[in-house]
């Protein structure tokens, strides 16, 4: 027997290797394999992973060390089933499938996920536009809660980046829903009204889903009215209507105020150049004070029409929500510009006084 052993020389077992065993017994911390021409092999628990064995079944293993001390190979399952793992992800990579996942936990960077076995992440940023969490970057703990009402939910999710090497395996949702989200922007055209949710309200406007589709109602195209808070005026989870102004790539720019007349056509009217007129002082800046004389219309006093006096600071001079009367230089309608003046109002007021004075003179 020796010698038809030694006629077939066996190849030494080498750490890495794949090698099929037969279960020989099954033992509380350990299952013992038996490895034929290579011994007996052993693989501990944690190694073993979730699968049930039984005494007789042959698997295949991976070989941690090729001989211990006491003569036999210590193997693992798990490795086994990373490397199966691994080369699914590879193929689904490969191939740009798509797969459903559920994330098992989540940071403030994005979702944990596990995939055949092999953990990857879902950073925020690949999140699609129904699930990005569309909150001021500044609230870290609004995030994270956005991002923990996704965790046990499916997703549907492309392959970004998988380096077995590195351990690396990356998500992305956005990618999943790309070639839907591109065939639902060919049916799109600027001037469409457009119907979406509000997914997220900050400072300087709104983030509607319009199917699947992201869009973004700028602080400047929400009300024909000045507005300073965009939460006053629509809120999460509202359904609007919208009208298309703009189509950058994947990405739609809206306004729900262009779907309604223009008050400041109208409004406008009311203003003709010379009138006297009283207004709210709205904002102030270097370069002069914004007053409102309307609803709709706003009008700009320059620094250089408040005062002859040079060097005026407009914030000495205003005073933010106070009224004012001003003077009206000009109209522009085009640019929807309206030019006061302070001073001009004030030297018409002083222009009577000064006939009298050469009235009463000649009279004399």
């Amino acid at each position: 027997m020796d010698e038809l052993l030694a006629s077939y020389p066996v190849a030494q077992l080498k750490a890495g290797d794949m090698v099929e065993g037969v279960v020989d017994s099954v033992k509380k911390h350990e299952i013992w394999i038996d490895l034929g021409p290579h011994g007996m092999g052993v693989i501990f628990r944690r190694e073993a992973g979730y699968e049930s064995l039984e005494e007789g079944t042959t698997i295949t293993v991976s070989v941690v060390e090729p001989e211990l001390d006491e003569g036999y190979a210590l193997l693992s399952l798990k490795r086994v089933a990373k490397d199966r793992g691994w080369s699914e992800i590879e193929r689904l990579a490969a191939e740009q499938e798509i797969v459903e996942v559920i994330a098992y936990d989540a940071n403030r960077g994005g979702l944990l996920i596990e995939l055949e076995g092999i953990r990857g992440f879902l950073p925020v940023s690949q999140l699609a536009a129904e699930h990005y969490p569309r909150v001021s970057d500044a609230d870290k703990d609004e995030i994270l809660t956005k991002l923990n009402s996704l965790v046990g939910q499916t997703l549907k999710v492309r392959i970004l980046d998988a380096n077995r090497k590195d351990n690396k395996l990356i998500f992305s949702e956005k990618e999943a829903v790309r070639d839907r989200m591109q065939s639902q922007l060919t049916k799109l055209k600027v001037g469409d009204s457009v119907e979406g949710v509000v997914t997220g309200v900050i400072d300087f406007g709104a983030f509607i889903n319009v199917d699947g589709i992201e869009g973004l109602v700028h602080i400047s195209e929400i009300s024909w009215e000045r507005v300073e808070d965009p939460r006053k005026y629509v809120r999460i989870g509202e359904t609007i209507k919208a009208k298309i102004i703009a189509i950058d790539k994947d990405r739609l720019s809206l306004s729900i105020k262009q779907l309604s007349d223009d008050p400041w056509v109208s409004e406008i009217k009311k203003f003709k150049k010379n009138d006297d007129v009283e207004g709210k002082i709205t904002r102030i800046t270097p370069f002069g004070a914004f007053v409102q004389l309307s609803p709709s219309v706003e009008a700009l006093v320059h620094v250089s029409e408040m005062s002859d006096d040079e060097g005026i600071d407009p914030e000495q001079l205003f005073k933010l929500n106070e009224t004012k009367k001003f003077k009206i230089l000009e109209i522009d309608s085009e640019n929807r510009k309206i030019a006061l003046s302070l001073k001009g109002l004030a030297a018409k007021a002083t222009k009577p006084k000064k006939k009298a004075t050469k009235l009463a003179a000649k009279k004399q």
